[in-house]
């Protein structure tokens, strides 16, 4: 899709307002933390924000969702159960390993948007992509490498994570298949409430508290889903109408730095040197990956318009000859 200047802009800031407002994150998570489970955090984050958007969606959304085929409500139903678990792993991760490495390795997604292309797509990996995939790869293992002396525990940290960052690479290439048709709050307000619903079930038979006691707890939870979820995230499914997934899950690499930089100042927690190197080679790798799919997809429009020549040449062929 080519962008008139006033859309690009658009879809640009959109983009930015999202990375700066899921930056705050992780420092809420760790605050809600101290009086809730790691998945209570999870569930409640999306339960509230699900709850919040519902009176805005039925007044003025319900005519739409409505007209969802079975197909679009089981993308965006799988949307949610991604989104579920990308929350439940990346959230919990944060009580193991650092603020750092964390979002640090859940930030990796670009990189499985790539070999998800590659898998569910068939689109060939050009050698720069499988560069790009071995440079996060490295950067990932001088993270865990660091983590190690800290015990199995931080290793578990960084594994969730990673675990997260596959989860959200896929709800990011649904949204972009999926908002290509529907509105933003058609969009999201399935995926959020699925998510919510899925965690809440989770949480629900595993014996934990449901409903945090202490008032500054809600107070955090709330902030989550006020900012990082109904600003952060819907601004960049928002964007995913005009984006690809690979760029915008390329452009959340600036939520490690805002991220660490909030954690170093809030809760007085630097970042290690071994996660400030493998930082600094994932992101050389998506780099190098988001180099590579601009390339791809300026090859994509520059055959689709050689194409397009051929047919109108072909036609002007068939009408003198006619």
């Amino acid at each position: 899709m080519r962008l008139s200047r006033s859309a690009g802009v658009r879809a640009y800031t959109g983009v930015g307002l999202g990375v700066v407002t899921v930056s705050t994150a992780a420092t809420l998570i760790r605050l809600a933390q101290e009086g809730a489970h790691s998945l209570v955090v999870a569930a409640w984050r999306l339960m509230l924000a699900t709850l919040v958007l519902a009176p805005i969606v039925m007044a003025t959304r319900r005519a739409e969702l409505r007209t969802l085929t079975r197909r679009e409500w089981g993308y965006a139903l799988a949307a949610g159960l991604l989104l579920a678990l990308h929350f439940a792993c990346w959230i919990t991760s944060l009580a193991y390993t650092s603020v750092a490495a964390s979002v640090v390795l859940v930030s990796a997604s670009p990189i499985f948007v790539g070999l998800a292309s590659h898998v569910l797509l068939h689109e060939r990996l050009s050698g720069s992509m499988v560069a790009a995939l071995i440079i996060a790869l490295i950067g990932s293992m001088l993270i865990g490498l660091g983590d190690l002396d800290e015990g199995v525990h931080r290793l578990w940290g960084d594994v969730l994570a990673l675990v997260g960052a596959v989860a959200a690479a896929g709800y990011f290439l649904i949204g972009r298949r999926l908002r290509a048709r529907l509105s933003l709050l058609a969009y999201v307000f399935p995926v959020y409430c699925t998510a919510a619903v899925v965690l809440i079930f989770v949480v629900i038979p595993s014996g934990l508290p449901v409903l945090p006691k202490h008032q500054e707890t809600w107070l955090w939870l709330l902030l989550l889903a006020l900012g990082p979820q109904i600003v952060g995230h819907s601004s960049l499914n928002w964007a995913l109408r005009y984006l690809s997934a690979t760029y915008v899950t390329i452009a959340t690499l600036g939520e490690p730095i805002g991220a660490t930089l909030l954690a170093w100042w809030l809760l007085e927690e630097p970042p290690s040197y071994w996660a400030v190197a493998g930082g600094v080679l994932i992101f050389a790798g998506i780099v190098v990956a988001s180099r590579a799919e601009r390339a791809r997809s300026a090859e994509r429009a520059r055959s689709a318009e050689r194409a397009q020549s051929a047919e109108r040449a072909q036609s002007a062929e068939r009408a003198q000859s006619g």
